[in-house]
C-alpha cells in the first residue's frame, strides 16, 4: 500500500535530516522518476551505495509495470517513496490529467521543500507537472537534472493537432514552449541519445551542460531464465510451445490489432501462443475483441519479482511503437526483453533508437508500425527458424551484458552531480530562458 503524501512528506524530512548528520562528504540527492521504472531505482540505490543520501521519488497511482521500487536492506542510505493521488492518474482525460498534474506537482514540491535536497535529478514526469515541479526548485535555488527521456511536447503537438485543427496546434504550441522552459532553466540535461541534439540546438540549450547517457535495464535484476520455470508451469505453458509475448504499457495508440491479428492467424496452430501482459485501454480493447481464447491470452501485469520467468517463458518478445515515436522515444521493454535474452520481434519506425539496436545487434526483427502483413511474417520466420531464434536471444544478452553496466552509468552521473552541486554549472535564470 503506498502511504499518504502526507506521511511521506513527514517521513521524508525526518529521514533525511537523521541521515545526513555528520556528513559533510556526501549529497542528498533526490532521483524522481514518474513512471518508477526498473532502471532508474537501480541508479538511485547505485548512486547511494557511491555515498550519497538518496530518496527515490515516483507516483504510485500511475497505471504501469513498476521495477524495485521498494527501501534496501543493503543500502541504509537510500528510501523509496510513492506519491499517492488517491486513486489512479488519470491518462485519457484531458481535464482530469490536467488536474491530476498539477496535484502531482505541488505534493512533490511540498517533499522536496521537507527534504532539502542538494540536487535533484527528475525523468518522464508529464510536462505541467514537471513545470509545476521545476518552478518550485527554481525557487529555492535547488539543482535540477532534466533527464528527457523523449521529447514530449513534438508527439504531443502532432497528436492535439490531429484532434483540434489550429486550436490543437496552438495549445500543444505551447506544450513545446514549456518543454524548452525545461530544459533551458535546467542546470543539466541527460538526453538518452544524439538524436536529441539537433531539436537542443534548435531551442538554444548550451551544449556544454549536456550529456548523452543512453537507457539500459538492470542486469541483476533481469536474468535469462530457463524454460519450464515456475511462471510458465503455473500458467500451463508446454515446453513444446512456442509463445509470443508482449509485457508491458499497451495504448490505442501502439495499434494492439496488430497483436489480435497475430493470435488469429496462428490460432489454428495448437504449438503457438500469444499472450499479452498488460493493463489499460490496449487490453482493454483486445479483451472485447477476441472471439476464441486461442486467439490472445490476456494477464494484467505481473509483479515485478516474476518479470524474469515471465520473460524467460517467451520465445519470442514482442514491442509496439506507434509511428510518430519517431527517433526519440525508446521504449524501456526493449532493454529489459535484451536481458531477458530471448528473440525480438518489433513494429517500430526505422529511425528509431530501438529500431537500430535490434538490427545493429541481430537481436531480433524490425518491421514498420502498423505494417501487420511484415509483422506476421516476420513471426513466422521466427517461429519456424529455432536455429535463428537462439542465435538472436544469445546477440541479445550479449548486447545488455556488454552495454548495461551500472558501475560506469553511475560515474557518469557522480561527475554531473559534482558539477552542479560542486558550482561548476552555469547559472540559468527564468529570465535567461525565455530570451
Amino acid at each position: 500500500m503506498v502511504p499518504p503524501a502526507a506521511d511521506i512528506v513527514s517521513s521524508l524530512g525526518v529521514v533525511s535530516a537523521t541521515a545526513a548528520e555528520g556528513r559533510d562528504d556526501r549529497h542528498r540527492v533526490l532521483v524522481h522518476d514518474f513512471s518508477g521504472h526498473p532502471f532508474q531505482a537501480q541508479l538511485a540505490r547505485s548512486l547511494a551505495s557511491s555515498g550519497h543520501l538518496v530518496t527515490h521519488v515516483y507516483c504510485g497511482s500511475f497505471q504501469t509495470p513498476h521495477g524495485a521500487v521498494g527501501d534496501s536492506d543493503e543500502v541504509s542510505s537510500f528510501n523509496s517513496l510513492g506519491i499517492d493521488l488517491g486513486r489512479d492518474f488519470a491518462k485519457y482525460s484531458f481535464v482530469r490529467r490536467l488536474r491530476d498534474e498539477i496535484r502531482y506537482g505541488i505534493q512533490f514540491s511540498r517533499l522536496a521543500r521537507r527534504q532539502r535536497p542538494d540536487i535533484v535529478v527528475s525523468a518522464n514526469t508529464p510536462l505541467v507537472a514537471a513545470f509545476v515541479i521545476q518552478m518550485s526548485l527554481l525557487v529555492r535555488r535547488i539543482p535540477i537534472v532534466f533527464w528527457q527521456q523523449d521529447i514530449y511536447s513534438m508527439a504531443m503537438r502532432q497528436h492535439l493537432t490531429r484532434r483540434g485543427g489550429v486550436i490543437g496546434s496552438t495549445v500543444g504550441a505551447m506544450f513545446q514552449q514549456v518543454e524548452k522552459f525545461l530544459v533551458r532553466t535546467s542546470d543539466w540535461v541527460v538526453v538518452i541519445s544524439d538524436d536529441f541534439m539537433g531539436t537542443l540546438r534548435d531551442w538554444r540549450v548550451d551544449e556544454t551542460r549536456v550529456s548523452v547517457i543512453e537507457n539500459w535495464a538492470p542486469l541483476d535484476e533481469v536474468p535469462v531464465a530457463s524454460r519450464p520455470n515456475g511462471w510458465s508451469q503455473r500458467h500451463g505453458f508446454d515446453d513444446g510451445d512456442t509463445i509470443l509475448l508482449y509485457a508491458g504499457t499497451l495504448g490505442l495508440k501502439h495499434q494492439p490489432s496488430m497483436l489480435l491479428e497475430l493470435g488469429r492467424t496462428f490460432a489454428d496452430r495448437p504449438d503457438v501462443r500469444v499472450v499479452v501482459a498488460s493493463e489499460g485501454l490496449g487490453a482493454n480493447w483486445l479483451r472485447e475483441r477476441i472471439s476464441d481464447a486461442r486467439e490472445v491470452e490476456l494477464f494484467p501485469f505481473q509483479e515485478y519479482s516474476d518479470l524474469p520467468e515471465m520473460l524467460g517463458t517467451g520465445d519470442i518478445l514482442l514491442v509496439l511503437l506507434e509511428p510518430g515515436a519517431g527517433m526519440f522515444s525508446v521504449p524501456s521493454k526493449v532493454l529489459t526483453y535484451h536481458c531477458a535474452g530471448r528473440a525480438i520481434l518489433g513494429a517500430i519506425p526505422p529511425e528509431n533508437l530501438a529500431s537500430r539496436i535490434i538490427e545493429q545487434n541481430g537481436s531480433g526483427l524490425v518491421v514498420a508500425p502498423g505494417d501487420t502483413d511484415s509483422f506476421v511474417e516476420a513471426a513466422r520466420q521466427l517461429i519456424d527458424e529455432p536455429t535463428g531464434r537462439t542465435e538472436m536471444s544469445a546477440a541479445a544478452r550479449s548486447y545488455a551484458e556488454l552495454t548495461f553496466d551500472i558501475v560506469a552509468i553511475t560515474a557518469s552521473f557522480n561527475r554531473i552531480l559534482e558539477r552542479c552541486v560542486g558550482g561548476q554549472h552555469t547559472d540559468r535564470s527564468v529570465s535567461e530562458a525565455g530570451n
